[in-house]
């Protein structure tokens, strides 16, 4: 079977190729039905090494026309490359004092505008100038660490971050001032050191830029759309639009989302930690107050229609890689997402048919943690990166086709989300999150209970910390994506 359907991908090939020459297919349609060919998956090798870096590359993303490639990494530098030649275009010191998460070029700015974010909690902006000198600047911050940010499809000046603080921060570069949108919180007030989910994540709809997810320490992705918020922050946009989660991981406390991503059909690809990736359709949410009670749990006397409905919103699972040790992120892959790729805590990069979750290929990347996989706007082409100090590229230029190995590592057991608190430093941070967020106006003064909140917070920090000392060793190259 699997021999026939490799005869067919081929032949398939030959009559795309025969109907563009003769006028029946378009370029643009060739060059899509091209590009999402299982045969170019099946021949990806290793093109080249980008090796500049000295420390994790924690980032990497194209430019829109996808001939530059920007990095950033635990050396504090963001570096942009031509990777066809693997030559070196410009690197510069970002102006953060910790590791750099997340570097983007943004859009129609003629390559010239970047927006980073870190480690520190920094959100900055670095400016190309026409001498070739960088001038950066600070945006704004967050008290905790800044994993991601994102950017209005089509907008040179708009953009997004989210933090451990749990704060979502919407940014303007014509002004350079920062609307801090809301603080984000348990869905079900459930017990905890802390009322604010530490976010992670955070990705908007290409097809309605009024609508972004975000997902962090719990199992919910939750949906917010923009346009109930005022321009100043001012009005109350706390306000849940959806939230997606897997029906058995409904009150599973010992998971969190480490990615997201849209794909242009505006499905919803979560990545969990210490379990798998889930693909979501927009009608499988479970509405702005879901029930903390996992769907799975149905009493007897529950109807055919309540258990038909628990199936509806169950998501498609791709299953096999490992993600536990860091933030991993998720992505796409294909001119029409017709893939999703991951990488994995046993080096290796994964990629699933997305209709149906067959994985169809493993390759061996890094001898350590893979973090990023960065799809290629225009071309069948990945770029990877993670614990290593390089940045590998990945082409369909193999002459044989690859095979599934035979044994594929199974995921170690889980560890829970507090083995990430290990420097005092960050320790601190979490403390001044947790004071901001009880100080609030809309929490009114400080109550007595905040003191036992605070302890319990030390006590899980000293017991986590003696627990994972083999883990971390003091060495915090290995703390994110």
């Amino acid at each position: 079977m699997n021999k026939r359907a490799r005869i067919d991908d081929s032949n398939k090939a030959v009559v795309n190729v025969w109907k563009r020459e003769v006028g029946e297919l378009s370029t643009r349609n060739f060059a899509h039905r091209l590009g999402a060919l299982e045969d170019l998956v099946l021949r990806l090798d290793l093109y080249r090494k980008l090796e500049r870096h000295k420390g994790c590359v924690n980032t990497v993303s194209f430019n829109a026309a996808g001939d530059i490639l920007v990095s950033g990494s635990d050396d504090r530098r963001v570096i942009l490359w031509n990777w066809e030649t693997g030559h070196v275009k410009l690197s510069f010191q970002s102006g953060h004092n910790n590791n750099v998460f997340q570097a983007k070029i943004m859009p129609y700015t003629d390559d010239r505008s970047i927006v980073t974010c870190a480690a520190d909690g920094q959100v900055r902006h670095a400016q190309i100038l026409n001498s070739g000198r960088v001038e950066t600047a600070l945006l704004g911050s967050h008290l905790g660490r800044a994993h991601k940010l994102a950017f209005e499809p089509g907008s040179p000046y708009m953009f997004y971050t989210c933090g451990e603080d749990g704060l979502v921060q919407r940014f303007d570069l014509r002004t350079g001032a920062a609307v801090e949108l809301f603080t984000c919180q348990s869905v079900d007030n459930r017990a905890g050191y802390m009322s604010s989910i530490q976010l992670n994540a955070i990705a908007i709809d290409p097809r309605n830029p009024n609508l972004f997810v975000v997902a962090g320490s719990d199992e919910y992705a939750r949906l917010y759309d923009i346009r109930k918020s005022g321009e100043d922050g001012s009005t109350d946009f706390g306000q849940l639009v959806d939230c997606y989660c897997p029906p058995h991981l409904i009150g599973d406390e010992q998971v969190g989302i480490t990615g997201l991503a849209f794909s242009e059909m505006s499905e919803l690809l979560v990545s969990y930690n210490d379990e798998s990736i889930y693909l979501f359709n927009r009608d499988m949410g479970l509405g702005p107050n879901p029930n903390p009670a996992s769907p799975v749990s149905l009493s007897s006397d529950t109807s055919e229609m309540e258990a038909e409905n628990v199936e509806n919103v169950s998501p498609q699972v791709y299953k096999g890689h490992r993600n536990c040790e860091t933030v991993k992120g998720v992505n796409f892959f294909g001119p029409k997402c017709e893939y999703v790729v991951s990488g994995s805590d046993c080096g290796r990069i994964f990629i699933w048919r997305k209709k149906g979750g067959e994985l169809i290929r493993v390759m061996e990347a890094d001898e350590d943690v893979v973090n990023c996989i960065e799809s290629h706007p225009h071309m069948t082409m990945l770029a990877s990166s993670g614990i290593e100090s390089d940045i590998k590229i990945w082409t369909p230029k193999a002459l044989e086709r690859a095979t599934l190995p035979e044994k594929i590592e199974q995921k170690p057991k889980p560890r829970g989300w507090m083995h990430r608190l290990a420097l005092p430093e960050e320790l601190m941070m979490q403390l001044f999150s947790l004071r901001r967020q009880i100080m609030s106006p809309e929490r009114g003064r400080e109550p007595p209970t905040v003191s036992r909140e605070i302890l319990e917070l030390i006590m899980t920090f000293n017991n986590g910390n003696s627990d994972d000392s083999s883990y971390y060793n003091g060495d915090d190259t290995a703390e994110d994506d």
